[in-house]
């Protein structure tokens, strides 16, 4: 880590000392002037469409470093618009979901804890860059009480086709209550590689990631929060569950995803050979010292009865491997035509086998899938499409149709629209898991998720709106079992399920901005309906962001660029679903309904040169409208709160 951070420095140096006093800001209509000012010759003028960013699927964006309200959005420790999820009270925890249209599928089993993982970022995330010269970006924001929130990312280019990059995101937070502390690092490496006569091209990236987070259980007594008594203004005097339990996600993976031009020149007609190869493993660990709870001086056994008295250590490892091969035919007027074959290993695995009461609950659970599939391409004029369908080969019965249009009818207005058929495998701790805890015990063999969604997507100059409908059949969640009795005892049961019958989700998201001279009103508004015989799939009717700003230039030369303004964030009252620390989970509970209450921010953002400075103050009518406010059942979201933060950019 010294080393990270001592080339960090040596980066950070170098450009500092390379910035010219009187270039210009390198934003999405400007250009960027690399010229030194000790040489009297006259260097090439880097624009801004060298400056690129691209995803896995090489969809390519540019460095912008100008200040929208966008920019407002996702300025936040996910470093994206969090719109649709609800933080919990501390910066590193977890985020519940509000807008269900935003879980993503995929085929094939994944480990599980996905409540651990809003932060933990997948191949997919990854972004790779091709720049002119080198870039440099720092992300500070403060967190909540002690602690500070940073990302570093240094990219450069070598040659026109070699480019490295290396970044750190890291976070400390200590949080409001007792024992929330949050500590995570998240460190990615990309090298990005052609050949000059444009036949190979290659991603590969390694990142190792880790997200600790202090375990309080949530507080234990909702009355003395909602009192609003004075003596309960310091968070610290509010009792918790626990105050010495923490949990552990850990993973490392390597990626690498590459092509070959079987012809030497590339013409009407193409063949290529693909590439794919992602080894990765991840640890997830459940530590609590002491066993008991007590509350308001009642012992508790929150989790029931323990195979230990104390210092529970609960550990599910896990790795796997993943490769596809495949073969594509590019024909400039027909399209792409890809044909590939895959190959999923995964160990899912504990240190033991359990047996106890005539059950028997195995150690580990290894798979080995095997999927062929097809992919076309199209892209003309201003017709985009692909449709991908793959279908298992082995043993297991998966399979995934997905297909996607788009249309561009000019600039400003865009329609787009995707049907998705998924044949799901459980993620793995559904069907395994091991505790100390004798009820979290379990070995199962569900049934397939089946999923059939579709959505449409329109991008026009009177207002943005999405609109998705999925229909879920054998859908796994993790459900409350507590007993009547457990629940007087303040003991909370979860274990995996599966739905038996049908779910119908329907959600349209509108937003639109309206300005008013140097004034703007930017809203967005979702609607979802859940049409099920029980309430499984629980979530808000209405979730609302309504922002009024004012933006404008001060001083000689439009020197300082400033944005100020309020933002409402409002959902309706429903049964949230409830977070569980042994298993990383959330799980559906129907007896608390969280919403109706609005949280208003106020936000001044400033930029000079390539330099955003943003300071908010979060949540700032908490003492006005009571204390009524959850991300959880038993988990207040955030007070009042005052937050200083910038994201500084380097062009050498």
């Amino acid at each position: 880590m010294r080393i990270f951070f001592f080339f960090i420095f040596i980066s950070f140096s170098s450009l500092l000392f390379s910035q010219e006093k009187n270039s210009k800001n390198l934003d999405s209509n400007s250009k960027y002037n690399s010229s030194d000012s000790i040489s009297k010759k006259k260097q090439p003028v880097a624009t801004i469409d060298m400056y690129r960013v691209i995803t896995l699927d090489r969809d390519t964006t540019y460095i912008d470093t100008s200040l929208t309200i966008q920019k407002e959005y996702s300025h936040n420790y996910l470093r994206k618009d969090i719109f649709g999820l609800l933080p919990f009270p501390n910066d590193g925890q977890t985020y519940n979901t509000l807008q269900y249209s935003l879980t993503d599928f995929s085929p094939l089993p994944e480990f599980g804890f996905k409540a651990k993982h809003f932060n933990f970022l997948e191949a997919n995330q990854i972004r790779y860059s091709s720049v002119a010269t080198p870039v440099t970006e720092l992300y500070f924001k403060t967190t909540i009480q002690k602690g500070q929130s940073t990302d570093a990312f240094v990219t450069l280019n070598t040659s026109e086709n070699l480019n490295f990059s290396i970044a750190y995101r890291g976070l400390r937070s200590q949080g409001e209550y007792i024992n929330q502390l949050s500590s995570t690092g998240n460190f990615r490496f990309t090298v990005s590689y052609n050949t000059k006569n444009k036949r190979y091209y290659s991603n590969a990236h390694f990142t190792s990631q880790d997200i600790l987070n202090e375990e309080n259980g949530g507080i234990t007594t909702i009355s003395d929060f909602e009192s609003e008594d004075p003596n309960y203004n310091n968070r610290q005097r509010l009792e918790v569950y626990f105050s010495d339990a923490k949990s552990f996600l850990k993973g490392k993976r390597i990626f690498l995803d590459h092509n070959f031009r079987i012809n030497v020149n590339k013409g009407a007609n193409n063949l290529y050979v693909t590439h794919q190869f992602n080894y990765e493993n991840k640890f997830f660990e459940y530590n609590q010292t002491t066993v008991p709870s007590s509350v308001g001086g009642t012992i508790v056994y929150r989790f029931g009865d323990s195979f230990k008295d104390s210092g529970i250590n609960d550990q599910t490892h896990y790795n796997k491997m993943y490769n596809k091969a495949g073969l594509i035919y590019e024909n400039t007027t027909l399209g792409k035509f890809q044909f590939f074959v895959d190959d999923f290993r995964s160990n899912y695995y504990y240190n033991q086998i359990l047996i106890f009461d005539d059950k028997t609950v195995g150690s580990s659970l290894s798979q080995n899938i095997n999927n062929v599939g097809g992919q076309y391409e199209y892209q003309k004029n201003k017709w985009n499409g692909k449709f991908l369908y793959s279908r298992s080969i082995t043993n297991q019965s998966l399979s995934n149709l997905d297909a996607k249009v788009k249309y561009d009818f000019n600039d400003e207005t865009e329609l787009s629209f995707q049907y998705q058929n998924i044949n799901k495998l459980p993620n793995n701790n559904y069907n395994l898991y091991q505790s100390s805890y004798v009820q979290y015990n379990w070995s199962n063999d569900f049934k397939n998720e089946k999923i059939n969604s579709i959505s449409a997507n329109a991008i026009t100059p009177w207002a943005n709106a999405s609109l998705q409908v999925s229909v879920l059949n054998d859908h796994l969640y993790f459900n409350d079992i507590s007993t009547d009795a457990q629940i007087l005892a303040r003991t909370q049961i979860v274990a995996p399920t599966q739905y038996e019958n049908t779910i119908n989700y329907l959600s349209v998201k509108v937003s639109k901005e309206l300005k008013f001279g140097r004034f703007a009103l930017d809203n967005t508004v979702l609607y979802q309906k859940v049409d099920q015989q029980d309430n499984i799939i629980n979530v808000p009717e209405i979730v609302t962001r309504n922002t009024f700003y004012y933006s404008g230039y001060f001083f000689k030369k439009n020197a300082l660029f400033l944005q100020t303004g309020v933002s409402l964030n409002y959902f309706t009252k429903y049964f949230a679903n409830d977070y569980n620390p042994v298993i990383g989970e959330f799980f559906v509970q129907n007896k608390k309904e969280i919403g109706n209450h609005p949280n208003f921010d106020f936000f001044i953002n400033a930029k000079i040169q390539r330099t955003r400075i943003y300071l908010k103050v979060e949540h700032f009518n908490s003492d006005l409208s009571g204390n009524n406010f959850y991300s959880s059942p038993n988990n207040p979201s955030r007070d009042f709160t005052i937050r200083f933060g910038l994201v500084w950019n380097f062009f050498q």
